[in-house]
């Protein structure tokens, strides 16, 4: 099967399953394959116009009517142009549509090929949301992105405000089925019903979790209600899998080592849970990821039923609120997954045990643990918050935050001095050495302006220390130069020149000197990006050496 045969079956099936009874199409020849699935459906009503201006009206009124979103299609250039007034119209009134516009792929976009416009946000803000799908490919994985998509889209025109949705699909040729049904992942969705089920905004609508001592709790970036559920989670008997700036990393349930546990395949395969809930946006662990993505029941609980957090597509079901009940019985599977994370733990701090250099690890891990209670912790997107997710022990009575919503280098000093006014009390920031010269200006401070109690902690590797754990370190030639970004800076200088207190971390036996001092004030510690690859590396095998040890593999 070509790929926009694919995608357009898929995409037209997973609507289906999500409820859509109506479909409006003007003809044209980019939207073919979308034109030959939805004739090919019986469970949808199709509207032919040779209009499009009309057909958008038309789908518009079906809307109005009957309340449930409706595709209108049309092929590329001017065509979908010509859907924008009814597109205004279905956002002022708030009508549920859903806009299909077929589109040249982007190598002949700004060419002068036929037909072909900037479709890519074309309606600009008289949409709920808009989605450049992009080209599809034969690949696995890709399945699951188009249903997924296709669920976000049906309930991002319904949910919590009704409105058009957008989605711009862009074909290659072929653009008719070539007989050949070949592809390199079952089509098939779910047979009880759309991949990813909502539970509608309404009163009192609580997802009901059922019943299992076989969940894990997984806590990413801006959580809410988090001491809620991680109580349910431990009256469940489930491990809490907490990124530190998800602000559940406390109590007896939750682990400290699951990037390293989750990179043991053996350790995964006896560890397969009934149910995963997921609480904020999952991202600093790979093998975290890839652990959701073999999920066969997964709760993404979120405040907005149109972004929903979900960056690898297995959400199964989405709810503003869930109920994880209490269960009794037999704990092996808690136990279990404790034991694992205490035997990777205890490798891990051996390791960084094993030396009394500074290393960026362990500088991070012993950073959390002695700044003292009450304290705010602000870290870098970038590997401070990796360390963090890594070597940081459970622990209560501290705030962590990270600018992780798009993970951006810029304006982390400047996050770091309004953190920590609004937080009121001791404040710290785990900065790397370019995000620290990435903003410098934010050191500027009025004579009039008030000055936080923050030590702002400079991790200088002269460079970008993440790029040596990237397969981009594998270039050497090229990796300096381009990747890596040496500098030649003087942080004491920079602080000089702000008049703001400096201090060098020689010795990490000077680190509770650094926490106890009070008022602004940047440390440095400068540590070799080469050696930090390696001890990373040392790290990971250590502790997957004791898991795998564990298991008798």
């Amino acid at each position: 099967m070509n790929p926009a045969t694919a995608l357009a079956t898929v995409l037209v099936d997973e609507l289906t399953r999500c409820g859509m009874t109506d479909a409006v199409l003007a003809p044209g020849s980019r939207s073919a394959p979308l034109a030959l699935a939805l004739h090919q459906q019986s469970k949808i009503r199709l509207h032919v116009r040779f209009d499009e201006r009309s057909a958008s009206f038309l789908a518009l009124g079906i809307a109005k009517r009957s309340g449930r979103p409706v595709a209108v299609i049309c092929t590329s250039g001017t065509a979908a142009a010509n859907f924008h007034p009814a597109v205004v119209e279905a956002h002022e009134a708030g009508v549920p549509l859903l806009i299909l516009t077929a589109d040249r792929p982007p190598e002949l976009r700004y060419t002068g090929a036929n037909q072909t416009i900037d479709q890519v946000k074309l309606y600009g803000t008289a949409v709920r949301w808009s989605c450049e799908v992009g080209v599809p490919e034969e690949r696995p994985g890709m399945v699951a992105y188009w249903r997924s998509l296709a669920s976000r889209a049906w309930h991002a025109a319904l949910e919590p405000d009704p409105g058009p949705v957008h989605l711009n699909l862009a074909f290659r040729e072929p653009l008719i089925p070539d007989g050949d049904e070949d592809w390199c992942e079952p089509l098939e969705g779910d047979v009880t019903g759309a991949w990813t089920k909502v539970r509608a905004a309404t009163p009192g609508s609580v997802l009901h979790v059922p019943p299992t001592r076989r969940g894990v709790l997984v806590v990413g970036d801006g959580a809410v209600n988090v001491k809620r559920y991680v109580a349910a989670a431990s009256m469940a008997g489930w491990p809490v899998l907490a990124e530190p700036n998800g602000n559940a990393r406390y109590g007896d349930h939750a682990l400290s080592a699951h990037h390293f546990l989750l990179g043991v395949p053996e350790f995964v395969d006896r560890h397969h849970p009934d149910v995963v809930v997921t609480l904020g946006k999952p991202g600093l662990s790979r093998p975290l990821l890839s652990f959701l993505r073999r999920a066969e029941q997964h709760v993404v609980v979120s405040p907005s039923l149109a972004r929903w957090p979900d960056p690898v597509r297995s959400a199964t079901q989405v709810a503003q609120e869930a109920e994880i009940p209490a269960v009794s019985g037999d704990d092996s599977w808690l136990k279990s997954w404790r034991t694992a994370d205490l035997i990777a733990r205890n490798a891990v701090d051996s390791v960084l045990d094993s030396t009394d250099e500074l290393t960026e690890p362990r500088l991070v891990r012993d950073l959390v643990a002695t700044i003292p209670g009450g304290s705010l912790l602000l870290a870098s997107a970038s590997m401070p918050i990796r360390d963090l997710d890594q070597t940081m022990h459970p622990r209560r009575g501290i705030r962590i935050l990270a600018n992780r919503g798009a993970s951006g280098i810029d304006g982390l000093v400047s996050t770091a001095m309004g953190a920590a006014l609004a937080h009121g009390n001791r404040a710290y920031a785990l900065l790397g050495d370019l995000a620290f010269l990435h903003d410098q200006n934010g050191l500027v401070i009025g004579p009039q302006d008030q000055r936080p109690d923050l030590a702002i902690i400079v991790i200088n590797n002269v460079g970008g220390g993440i790029f040596s754990l990237l397969p981009q370190a594998s270039f050497p030639e090229s990796f300096e130069r381009v990747f890596a970004t040496p500098h030649q800076v003087d942080i004491a200088s920079i602080t000089a020149a702000h008049g703001i207190p400096y201090a060098r971390l020689e010795s990490l036996n000077d680190l509770p000197k650094v926490v106890a001092r009070e008022g602004l004030r940047i440390v440095e510690a400068r540590t070799d990006r080469a050696a930090n690859a390696e001890f990373h590396a040392r790290m990971r095998e250590a502790a997957q050496d004791a898991v795998r040890s564990l298991l008798g593999v």
